[in-house]
């Protein structure tokens, strides 16, 4: 009889406990997880990026091209796009965390975003389904028209279909990779700190064959190759994914996380008023939440000789003194049962309200990056783009921050980490929120050079009488490269902190939500440089001719970009302050990272 328990005892210890496998059979510790899955989802990144940034980067010529959208139209068209798709990664997420596996999750959004790029290939491969072509230099042709009402169905049909699948594959595809390692072993987390390293480089290996390969095919063959090759590409990505899932792990569904949020704020809500409004000392005793301990600092206290600090109880079965109002949702007879909350959803929510102000903090730098794929690329093409006998595609730009990240990216995981880490002696070596304020700062001085170069810019067209010529600027493209790399430097440090400062500091029920506020932030930051593009023109328009709005109008010369990006310079510095301010005051509650 012992031995048999025995033997069921190990039999259950070698289960992955809230794991299952792609079948929903229990996931096994020697078969599931580890590197030899999270693999797979690193080469499906790299083909799934490839297909997104392949058409994302050169968008906006597309647009202004072929849709004769005016250059501020092509790039509001362009940010909004690039918005809705990573702001719908939290869709992704929170579909990964409720209701659906990320498995699942991947698998259906990828469909999506096939889909979507059929209809875009088509439209590109047929002229009947794109306005008119005309020459806008040529006074003799007739004039350029947008696109009427079913071209421009088609175009945001299609686009708004690929938005929701990279959505969906952001929202999980992160969360998927992380998870198939062990967060209960040091060698786990320091593998799976090594793949949010590696999941950024994949991102960029992928953004390197967009904005090279598929760029001069899109602008030499035709835009309706560039929409073939993206589209074969997520297809591709689905068995590539598929071939892995006799190794993924997969995390349980554990229900919505907006729900835990709700109750605990509405029932510490009802149970504060109820408080004040009780007459009798036992009714207070009853609701009262100072009946359960309250962590403090004195409880958490290094062990002579460890290098972590060893917290002697479960922070998330202890109430905190943090957000004391939520302590109140704690009611062991509460108005309905609907509402009784335990400590540690109560702990959960606390940990979600913590990490917000921090995902706040990131979306100004994410707004100057949506300058590479908008006025950047058309600086870039009133520029000298030879490079020797090559003629380099504006929309090629990206590929100065692309190679700086898969150059870095190696280097600081296997350099800088373990020289930092013999140092601070923490796992992580460098913290989350160092990496992250690291990305702030380079945003910032990358705004600086982007207006300086913008100035320098406009002088060769005024000093060579070309400011309202269409012929390319006797300037090297090079000049623009400068800001490309600084903010793909800080994209490298903030996006890769972020991905692993939210995974690793939110509820295990709430991670692929908490994952998804990265590309959030990115959505947000897109959304906003449309939004502060048109306050500006707002604000600036009081004039004509040479006094109007500074970002308007189908001339860049006649743009006052400098003083955009010098706007963009202030409200970062601005944002850097506000981030310090939070992240001086945040403690971790992840194994690893804490001071």
């Amino acid at each position: 009889m012992e031995v048999e328990k025995k033997l069921v005892h190990q039999h259950t210890d070698e289960k992955w406990q809230d794991y299952v496998d792609w079948r929903g059979r229990p996931a096994l510790q020697r078969r599931h997880g580890g590197f030899p899955a999270a693999s797979f989802v690193l080469v499906v990144e790299v083909i799934e990026n490839m297909a997104f940034l392949a058409n994302a980067s050169n968008l906006v010529l597309y647009v202004s091209k072929h849709m004769h959208f005016s250059p501020s139209k092509s790039s509001n068209t362009v940010t909004n796009f690039m918005g809705t798709a990573f702001l719908l990664a939290l869709l992704g997420g929170f579909l990964s965390d409720a209701f659906f596996t990320t498995y699942q999750v991947y698998l259906t959004s990828a469909a999506i975003e096939f889909l979507g790029l059929v209809l875009l290939t088509v439209q590109a491969y047929k002229p009947s389904l794109q306005p008119p072509h005309c020459d806008p230099t040529n006074p003799t042709t007739s004039a350029c028209r947008e696109p009427n009402t079913s071209e421009a169905a088609m175009l945001y049909i299609g686009l708004y279909l690929v938005a929701a699948g990279v959505g969906g594959i952001k929202g999980s595809l992160p969360t998927h990779g992380a998870e198939q390692f062990d967060e209960s072993s040091p060698q786990g987390r320091i593998k799976r700190s090594t793949f949010f390293n590696y999941f950024v480089f994949c991102l960029s290996a992928g953004g390197l064959i967009a904005t090279t390969f598929v760029v001069w095919v899109e602008d030499n063959k035709g835009w309706k190759w560039g929409f073939l090759i993206s589209t074969m590409a997520i297809l591709l990505s689905i068995p590539v994914f598929l071939s892995g899932s006799p190794f993924y792990r997969n995390k349980i569904p554990s229900g919505s996380p907006l729900t835990t949020i709700s109750k605990v704020i509405v029932a510490a809500i009802i149970n504060s008023c109820t408080n004040k409004n009780s007459s009798t000392a036992v009714a207070n005793m009853v609701a009262s939440p100072t009946s359960f301990p309250l962590q403090t600092s004195k409880e958490i206290e290094p062990v002579k000789g460890s290098q972590e600090t060893i917290t002697h109880i479960d922070p998330l079965e202890t109430l905190t003194e943090s957000f004391k109002f939520l302590n109140n949702a704690i009611n062991n007879n509460p108005s309905s049962p609907a509402l009784k909350c335990s400590i540690k959803e109560v702990e959960e929510v606390k940990i979600v309200l913590k990490i917000f102000p921090i995902f706040a903090s990131t979306i100004i730098l994410n707004c100057c990056l949506a300058q590479l794929s908008t006025f950047s690329v058309e600086q870039a093409a009133s520029m000298d783009t030879n490079l020797s006998s090559l003629k380099v595609p504006p929309a090629s730009l990206p590929v100065f921050p692309i190679v700086i990240i898969m150059v870095v990216a190696p280097i600081y995981d296997h350099i800088i980490i373990p020289f930092a880490r013999n140092i601070t002696k923490r796992e992580t070596g460098i913290s989350h929120l160092q990496r992250i304020g690291a990305g702030l700062i380079l945003a910032v001085i990358a705004m600086i050079v982007a207006a300086l170069v913008e100035v320098k810019r406009k002088r060769v067209a005024t000093d060579h009488g070309l400011i309202d010529s269409t012929e390319p600027l006797p300037i090297s493209f090079f000049w623009i490269a400068i800001q490309y790399a600084l903010l793909g430097s800080a994209d490298l440090f903030c996006l890769a902190g972020m991905l692993e400062f939210f995974f690793t500091e939110a509820p295990s029920s709430m991670r692929s939500l908490a994952t998804s506020l990265s590309w959030a932030s990115l959505a947000i930051g897109y959304y906003l440089s449309s939004v502060i593009v048109s306050i500006v023109n707002a604000a600036t328009s009081t004039g004509h001719g040479h006094n109007k709005a500074w970002l308007s109008g189908k001339n860049l010369n006649r743009y006052h970009l400098e003083r955009f990006y010098w706007l963009l310079c202030v409200l970062g510095g601005l944002n850097f302050l506000n981030y310090l301010f939070w992240a001086c005051r945040y403690k971790y509650r992840s194994t690893g990272s804490r001071r």
